[in-house]
């Protein structure tokens, strides 16, 4: 029987296995998706992910039916990638990299309609991974560079400079595979 979120919750929260099992069932291949959105590949996602699901379980105490389920789960997944990055202190190494030029054509904004969300995610993946963080958290999750300054313990115009210049990366990626 589907149970809905506020009855799955209250389920979880009294250890019912069952309605454990249904939550991660119910959404962990989406999360799997924002996980392999902030690491370089598979083996590194699940790990999030399994971290991410012991946190959602751990913490389900803290979810007050405000907002849905869903979008819950993946802020603590997504903070649960950025400790992991955090952790490898892969993002302070890519701080202050210049490694792509500025001067990508405007014309090419609308080149992600024609690409495929896996050809998306596999550029993305290849990203450094300042880059990748902050594209992520800004073009994909909506944060504010102002959030995300915050989230990372960086400036905000660092978090500015890294979105920058991951678009221009992408948009360089997209240009050698003649996407555009």
């Amino acid at each position: 029987m589907k149970l809905t979120d506020e009855q799955l919750v209250k389920k979880c929260l009294e250890k019912d296995s069952l309605a454990q099992k249904q939550l991660f069932d119910t959404f962990s291949k989406r999360m799997m998706g924002t996980c392999l959105r902030y690491t370089k590949d598979v083996e590194e996602a699940q790990d999030v992910l399994q971290m991410g699901f012991v946190k959602v379980f751990e913490k389900l105490y803290l979810f007050n039916n405000e907002g849905s389920l869903e979008g819950w789960i993946r802020k603590v997944i997504i903070n649960t990638a950025l400790d992991q990055i955090r952790k490898n202190k892969k993002f302070e190494d890519n701080l202050d990299l210049n490694v792509v030029e500025y001067h990508v054509s405007s014309d090419n904004e609308n080149a992600l309609e024609h690409l495929s969300a896996k050809d998306l995610l596999k550029i993305i993946q290849e990203m450094p991974t300042g880059f990748r963080t902050v594209f992520n958290l800004y073009a994909i999750e909506g944060y504010t560079h102002q959030e995300i300054a915050d989230k990372l313990n960086i400036s905000i115009n660092t978090s500015k400079s890294q979105y920058s210049r991951a678009r221009v990366y992408l948009q360089k990626i997209l240009i050698e595979e003649k996407i555009v």
